[in-house]
């Protein structure tokens, strides 16, 4: 079976530690993404973001009459560097397998934010959406992380999720 493929990057203007913060972090994931509510549903084995890490996230759109929540497990974390994930549950994917990097950059951090997929009926149409969405995280992730770093060294704390 042949795999369907998305990824979004950009380039923050912000240290791989800033970026790193949101992006390991579900609970930040409202404050930036597409997502109304998200939560971990169970610690990981060696930390309670790690690998083992399971997590649910409530899209903020409609699709029909629900908003579908997504049910992801983290694989692998490299802290400042790599998280590895797949959706274990909520969305009609399988072998769902994605991939955030983070690498220096000139002016900040590169983000790269990639998925693969089989390509099933449900797949295709997921894919749709996913090529739309995945540019729009990564542009929030960007866009908070370098508010975090201009906050946090003009001594200002970062935005709360009140009011966005």
């Amino acid at each position: 079976m042949g795999k369907l493929h998305v990824e979004a990057e950009q380039i923050a203007a912000a240290a791989a530690d800033d970026v790193w913060a949101l992006v390991s972090d579900i609970t930040t994931y409202s404050r930036w993404g597409p997502w109304s509510e998200a939560a971990y549903r169970s610690p990981g084995e060696t930390s309670p973001r790690g690998p083992g890490a399971v997590y649910w996230l409530r899209s903020s759109r409609r699709y029909g009459l629900v908003r579908p929540v997504s049910v992801e497990k983290i694989l692998d974390a490299e802290e400042g560097r790599r998280l590895a994930y797949t959706v274990i549950g909520g969305i009609p994917v399988r072998n769902y397998r994605a991939e955030i990097t983070l690498t220096p950059a000139a002016s900040g951090t590169h983000i790269r934010w990639a998925a693969s997929f089989d390509q099933t009926l449900a797949g295709r149409l997921v894919h749709r959406s996913l090529r739309k969405l995945y540019p729009q995280v990564v542009a929030g992730l960007a866009a908070a992380a370098a508010e975090d770093a201009a906050g946090r060294i003009s001594g200002s704390e970062p935005a709360s999720d009140s009011g966005r």
